[in-house]
């Protein structure tokens, strides 16, 4: 295989023949390109080629499960992969359009080594990718992403005989029945579904109707156009046209679902927004309680609530706060034998005996509904309002390009641990501690606290801060965390704010 070329433009003879890669599209933890600007089918091929090769080199059996989401370029991008995968000499089981929690259930359904999922995750039209993941339930973290990345680039993969093709049927109903099992509600449940015209609108509606819940359409008609928002519930578009929904039809709460399926976001009976971060705390209080001395990890992002939460306490639950990423959370929960780990963004990891340990948004809703049936005098806000108040705002995304990100990110840390180490204030309250496990959680006195890090999909920072005082205080945190932020010139404007 010959490198891929740095100076193939899109309309040109070159872009119809040599592979075309931009070296910002391997990330900490998946692949992700605006298509055709910066990657072309071609080298979505010498991907294929080269994933293969690194399951060659890695003694991996050559099998693997490859599934699309539901775009219109989508299965053009994954029969560009599924030549490279064969030209490398690997037998590749096609699952078809699939959400990335089925094609990582493939995994174990039939039994195959290797995943790769052809999908944009939550990022909206004219970005593709790859989701891939070698030892189930995990996914490639950043070792062996630049051991792919150099691979590809450096034209390293290797052509083998050997290469197959095969179709599998039946992998969304197994996946389904896996679900939901015998399982039904007790109580009623009158839900909204969202799933912004992705590919959950395949497979959502049908989940909440085998559990015997009574389902509110929104959006579930399959459109990659996505005509009416981007599917992506961490979004406050998508959230507030969730809870339109709830008032207006009288449901119970609404679930909705990313353009993979692999989160899930929650709108409470009220029309409220819950965070994820605090719908892992209700979980993790109801888990607790039939797995009492569970840990539960929860990414960098998410509530301080897990470490300090009265009723988890009671249930000598141990938490563990760790690397925002699915692959991050994914190998943090098998390594520590966690029950759950969750994530503010909405991917919810479930352990044995609940789940395999993948993100799978499905999963989630299933629980969430088991939860509800467990607790049939509370309501879903009743549950929200029961958590000690915190006053948080959105994930909030400041523009940083891909090839500047972690050096202004290493500098924005190492102004706020010296603010912590020259006794600064932020809020005007005393800096306890600056965690940099993933970028930086200033956390103060009283338990509050502002991060920033870097996205690991998209060209942003990431800006989070949390009270348990005040609104007021969560954005003083924020003025001052981005003060700091704004003595880094390169960075732009957020993409939402409180």
């Amino acid at each position: 295989m010959t490198k891929p070329a740095t100076t193939v433009t899109p309309n040109t003879w070159a872009f119809l023949r040599d592979a075309m890669i931009t070296p910002t599209g391997f990330r900490e933890y998946d692949a992700r390109w605006k298509y055709p600007e910066e990657i072309n089918l071609a080298g979505i091929t010498a991907l294929g080629l080269g994933l293969g090769t690194q399951m060659h080199k890695r003694g991996i059996k050559p099998e693997i499960a490859v599934g699309n989401d539901y775009r219109d370029y989508s299965l053009s991008i994954k029969n560009a992969l599924m030549l490279g995968l064969m030209q490398a000499g690997i037998a590749v089981k096609d699952i078809g359009p699939a959400l990335s929690p089925m094609a990582y259930f493939a995994q174990f359904h039939l039994d195959l080594p290797a995943v790769a999922m052809v999908t944009a995750s939550h990022n909206p039209n004219g970005w593709t990718g790859v989701k891939m993941g070698f030892d189930r339930p995990l996914t490639h973290g950043p070792d062996e992403m630049a051991e792919l990345r150099d691979i590809v680039l450096n034209g390293e993969g290797v052509a083998r005989e050997g290469g197959s093709y095969e179709f599998v049927d039946g992998v969304r109903e197994a996946y389904l029945d896996d679900l939901v099992g015998d399982f039904k509600m007790t109580r009623k449940l009158k839900v909204v579904c969202a799933t912004g015209n992705g590919t959950a609108s395949a497979f959502a509606p049908e989940v909440f109707e085998r559990l015997g819940v009574e389902v509110v359409p929104s959006h579930n008609e399959l459109d990659y156009t996505f005509p009416n928002y981007n599917p992506n519930p961490e979004a406050m578009e998508m959230l507030h046209d969730m809870s339109d929904s709830v008032k207006a039809s009288g449901a119970d709460f609404a679930l909705g679902f990313d353009g993979d399926g692999d989160r899930c976001g929650v709108v409470d009976d009220e029309g409220e927004e819950i965070f994820a971060d605090k719908v892992g705390v209700i979980m993790a209080r109801d888990l607790a309680k039939i797995y009492p001395g569970s840990t539960f990890v929860a990414d960098v992002k998410s509530t301080g609530l897990f470490a300090s939460d009265p009723e988890l306490q009671k249930l000598d639950v141990k938490a563990d706060y760790w690397k925002t990423g699915h692959s991050h959370m994914k190998r943090r929960v098998r390594e520590i034998g966690a029950l759950a780990g969750f994530e503010k963004s909405g991917h919810y990891f479930l352990a044995e005996p609940i789940g395999r340990g993948y993100d799978c948004g499905m999963r989630v809703a299933v629980e969430i509904c088991k939860l509800m049936d467990r607790n049939p005098e509370m309501s879903m806000s009743d549950l929200r309002k029961a958590l000690p108040q915190t006053f948080a705002t959105p994930t909030m995304s400041p523009y940083c390009a891909d090839t500047e990100k972690y050096e202004v990110l290493e500098r924005l840390v190492a102004k706020l641990v010296a603010k912590h180490d020259a006794g600064e204030t932020i809020a005007d309250r005393k800096i306890a501690q600056v965690v940099t496990v993933n970028g930086a959680r200033v956390i103060l006195e009283n338990g509050a606290w502002g991060l920033v890090r870097a996205s690991s999909n998209t060209p942003n920072l990431v800006v989070v801060c949390e009270s348990p005082e005040s609104d007021a205080e969560m954005r003083a945190i924020f003025a001052d965390v981005d003060a700091v932020i704004r003595t880094e010139p390169s960075v732009g404007d957020y993409d939402q704010t409180i």
